[in-house]
Parts: structure tokens; sequence; C-alpha cells
């Protein structure tokens, strides 16, 4: 998993690129991007697949401020990005979601 991310000079805006490797999506078939930034809806569009078996999204977020999120793997499991800027508890499970910071 990893966040790349590039600020536009043009307006306050953070292109934000989400991946979620082929190893950690495991033997997933689709994976989507859940958070703040799409209240998270998890009937959100599906992250794009790669052929090496990679999951990727692009999302254009708000600059100065920070986004907890989360993937759904399959529409069931739910998974942490480990390499996010920071996490936070969740307000509706014992787990902590993860936060980029942009």
């Amino acid at each position: 998993m990893s966040l790349k991310k590039q600020y536009l000079k043009s307006k306050p805006v953070c292109k934000v690129t989400f991946k979620l490797t082929a190893t950690e999506a495991g033997s997933a078939s689709s994976a989507k991007l859940i958070g703040d930034f799409n209240a998270w809806d998890v009937a959100a569009q599906p992250m794009k697949k790669l052929k090496n078996g990679d999951f990727t999204q692009t999302l254009n977020l708000p600059a100065d401020a920070e986004y907890q999120f989360r993937y759904l793997l399959d529409d069931a499991t739910w998974e942490n990005d480990w390499d996010a800027d920071a996490y936070a508890p969740s307000p509706v499970s014992f787990e902590d979601n993860s936060v980029v910071r942009v």
C-alpha cells in the first residue's frame, strides 16, 4: 500500500493516488476506497485493478485537511493502509481507520 501525493499549483488541491498491492489484496477480486471523501459510501466505484493484481485510485482532495479511509475487499473485508500518515479510532468498530493528510 502506498500513498502518492501531488499538490496542484493552480488550486488548493492535492492529487492523491491510493495503491493496494496484489500481495496486500490477497485473493480479492475487487477493492473499494471508502472514506470521509465519499461519505463512507460502500457502493462507491471500485478501484482499478491493474494487470499485476494491484488496485489503484486517484482522487483530488482539498488541501490543508485530513481524511479517514479504509479499503473494502470483495464487499466483505476491511483493510487499512499501513503506509497511511496516521491512524484514528473508528467510531463504528474496534479497529482504527487510516488517515491521509494533505
